[in-house]
């Protein structure tokens, strides 16, 4: 992906050299927070990255940000101005609905967000409350050296299947969702729950499809990363790599393959309509 010297976002706010305090000063009542905020908006890959209160460790300093930080920031800033530009011309063309951009929030270890607490082991996540996508930076390591998804059009990917969350925030569909699992059993929500994230993986093959033809800045390499990387998130691996079986049951977020298979439909149509996975699972 050719990313270095192209216009970057507006819309991000990178808290990463703040000081605040660490997960072990949470308590209970922000270790559940976390879980919750999990659950609904991000994806749980704590197996993965150790446990939540980090032993205990604390973030009261001040830091400045290290060369390879001030990259990563520059990446993600061209990155969410992709998707500013492609979204703000399909989603009026294709849904009839004018597109508000999103904030992008970088944080190091916890923060906090208008839909509680943001801490690294969720993962990336969306939070329709304040329009903002919620992003620890270290996550894109942990795709590399953890989960075998590296590359920068895999990181383009997550960044990109958040912004998909945004867009069905400013349709209504995420209000919905959200309402519909509150008022059913575990199962039928976490099925809903899977939806919602396909839906939001086609949407960002919809992007990625706009992207490369209105910037030539992505190859077929780059799709290849963002594939591999759609099925490193998959629930079923993070359940494998974390040493549990599979339980599709407790599904949120979709098994490697139907990640895979949505994130291609939306990239080889280009076409928002190719994405509605609530009317081909019949709901």
């Amino acid at each position: 992906m050719e990313w270095r010297g192209r216009r970057g976002s507006r819309n991000v706010e990178d808290r990463r050299g703040i000081g605040r305090a660490g997960a072990g000063g949470m308590g209970i009542v922000g270790v559940l927070v976390v879980l919750a905020v999990g659950y609904f908006f991000g994806i749980d890959i704590s197996p993965l990255v150790g446990t939540i209160d980090n032993g205990g460790q604390q973030q009261g300093q001040p830091r400045e940000l290290t060369q390879e930080e001030q990259e990563i920031g520059q990446f993600v800033s061209v990155v969410l101005a992709d998707t500013e530009e492609v979204w703000a011309g399909v989603l009026p063309e294709q849904a009839g609905v004018d597109y508000a951009d999103p904030t992008l929030v970088m944080f190091s270890g916890i923060d906090s967000s208008a839909c509680g607490t943001a801490q690294s082991a969720m993962g990336p996540f969306y939070c329709p409350n304040d329009r903002a996508v919620y992003l620890d930076t270290d996550f894109f390591r942990t795709m590399s050296g953890r989960m075998g998804a590296g590359g920068d059009f895999a990181f383009a990917y997550v960044i990109a299947h958040e912004v998909g969350h945004h867009v069905q925030n400013l349709l209504g569909i995420l209000g919905q969702t959200m309402q519909a699992r509150q008022q059913s059993d575990q199962v039928t929500a976490n099925r809903i729950s899977v939806l919602t994230e396909l839906q939001a993986d086609c949407f960002a093959g919809v992007w990625a499809r706009h992207a490369s033809q209105q910037f030539n800045s992505i190859d077929d390499g780059d799709i290849d990363e963002a594939i591999n990387a759609a099925a490193a998130v998959g629930d079923d691996t993070l359940m494998e790599k974390a040493g549990r079986a599979p339980m599709p049951d407790a599904f949120t977020h979709g098994s490697a393959a139907e990640r895979q298979t949505w994130f291609k439909r939306g990239f080889s149509s280009g076409q928002m309509g190719q994405c509605d996975t609530f009317k081909a699972a019949g709901i």
